[in-house]
């Protein structure tokens, strides 16, 4: 169903469209959160980033629990999510390099707390016989 909802339209296969198209008849809910799914889609890609408070306004409106949320956190920082939106240049690879330093760290750091906890658990251990 995820999948469904967030591949283009022409991403999916006749029987995908039919069946997407089966489901969302039958549950109105869906069919809105679909439609606002769609509408992000657009935003993205295009770079519209300027018709994001008019989206969230609507996603709001339709109170939708989950889209509704995300929708409004979005508020909390919109002037960077608007130029995440718009702008050209992006720091991606900035934040990969980031995200894999911390990685490398996290892994060191929950070795070396393997190493000097193992004999103090040795000691406590053979204190305790």
């Amino acid at each position: 169903m995820t999948g469904w909802l967030t591949r283009h339209p022409t991403a999916l296969s006749e029987e995908d469209r039919a069946a997407l198209k089966d489901v969302l008849a039958h549950c109105p809910e869906l069919d809105t959160a679909a439609e606002h799914v769609r509408g992000s889609g657009e935003i993205l890609p295009s770079r519209l980033g300027a018709t994001l408070p008019a989206w969230i306004n609507v996603v709001d409106a339709s109170q939708l629990p989950g889209l509704t949320g995300f929708a409004l956190h979005l508020l909390r920082d919109l002037d960077a999510v608007t130029a995440g939106l718009t702008l050209e240049w992006s720091s991606g690879c900035t934040e990969g390099a980031v995200n894999r330093i911390k990685k490398i760290k996290r892994s060191r750091t929950k070795a070396a707390r393997a190493n000097t906890l193992s004999p103090v658990r040795t000691v406590w251990e053979s204190h305790d016989k």
